[in-house]
């Protein structure tokens, strides 16, 4: 019998059988284009993304709908100047704080009056109205990290772990309360999970890593499971040093990019979480042909494991072609139960 994406979701990561293994592509410029939009418009309203990723999760079989668009977000309500290129990324061409720690610039903010994060939460409750009980709903917040970064400038926020680590844990402290609340107002608008994108946290040492990101993405999400939520650990790049601490955040799914050995993974996080991954989004997703894609499938469920969710160690390029997402989907649907 076919389970929903939720049934299957929830089956899966309880550990019972399942169909098949879930797929939780990540789409964000993929969907807008998929329905003839731009990558601006989605980030700007909820209409867009939430009709480019239903469109987009019926015709490929994606187990997961989500409200991930960019990562200002929240910077856009702490005060960050932001900018939307045409069919490009959102930018922010001066972050706020990239030339001195004072945060008395960061204006306060609460997740129903500040426009950007509002619009998130207008798209968790209009997954909830039209696909609420049938695919797990996927907000999303910046980790404190992250969101420091995004705030100060990367290169800076780096330098300040080192230098003035007083002030980067100050904050971080200011990072981690305003993702609590945003966390959480996702929850009470109908998201099923909370992604965290933690992206920076790739670039710290483990022992950074242990001091600057740990710790806070363990609160944000004990606050989420408090709330009544479960989330998904995204830190993109390279997370090969930072495994044995990952499986100590109490994430319920933990996303790996692809140059993370995933059996090495798995090894190591699949006691703790799920592991979703880890195809190379470019190389293989958008570049191989379609019988790459299910080769890559295939090698993936091999030394996956029976709760991995099988998907793109990133996001899926705008131009990825339509026959490789569905080679991926057929890959997983031949494959059945047996992951």
């Amino acid at each position: 019998m076919e389970l929903t994406p939720l049934e299957r979701t929830n089956r899966h990561l309880a550990g019972e059988p399942v169909d098949r293994a879930p797929n939780q592509n990540i789409l964000m410029a993929f969907a807008a284009r998929y329905i003839g939009s731009t990558y601006d418009r989605l980030a700007q309203d909820y209409r867009v993304l939430v009709e480019g990723n239903l469109r987009a999760c019926e015709a490929f079989g994606i187990d997961m709908v989500s409200a991930i668009s960019d990562p200002l977000r929240e910077a856009s309500a702490f005060g960050a100047p932001v900018v939307f290129p045409y069919d490009g990324v959102p930018m922010c061409p001066q972050p706020p704080l990239a030339d001195a720690y004072a945060l008395d610039r960061l204006r306060p903010w609460d997740p129903w009056e500040a426009e950007r994060p509002r619009d998130r939460l207008l798209a968790i409750q209009e997954y909830r109205r039209r696909v609420g009980g049938h695919y797990p709903i996927c907000g999303w917040v910046e980790g404190a990290a992250a969101e420091a970064a995004d705030l100060r400038g990367v290169s800076q926020f780096l330098e300040d772990t080192a230098l003035e680590p007083e002030a980067a844990h100050e904050l971080l402290e200011v990072c981690t309360e305003a993702a609590i609340r945003f966390a959480v107002a996702q929850v009470e608008a109908g998201a099923d999970f909370v992604g965290i994108g933690d992206a920076v946290a790739s670039l710290l040492s483990p022992r950074a890593y242990r001091a600057y990101a740990l710790p806070y993405e363990q609160r944000i999400i004990r606050a989420v499971h408090d709330a009544g939520g479960r989330v998904k650990l995204h830190i993109c790049g390279n997370t090969s040093r930072h495994l044995p601490d990952m499986a100590t955040t109490g994430a319920d799914i933990i996303d790996l990019d692809w140059m993370v050995d995933l059996a090495e993974g798995v090894r190591i996080l699949g006691g703790a979480a799920a592991v979703s991954g880890n195809m190379d989004p470019v190389a293989v997703m958008r570049d191989g042909a379609p019988e790459e894609v299910a080769a890559a499938v295939r090698a993936c469920l091999a030394v996956g494991g029976e709760r991995l969710i099988v998907s793109a160690g990133c996001e899926i390029p705008a131009d990825t072609p339509h026959e490789n997402l569905l080679a991926h989907h057929r890959a997983l649907v031949e494959a059945g139960g047996a992951a």
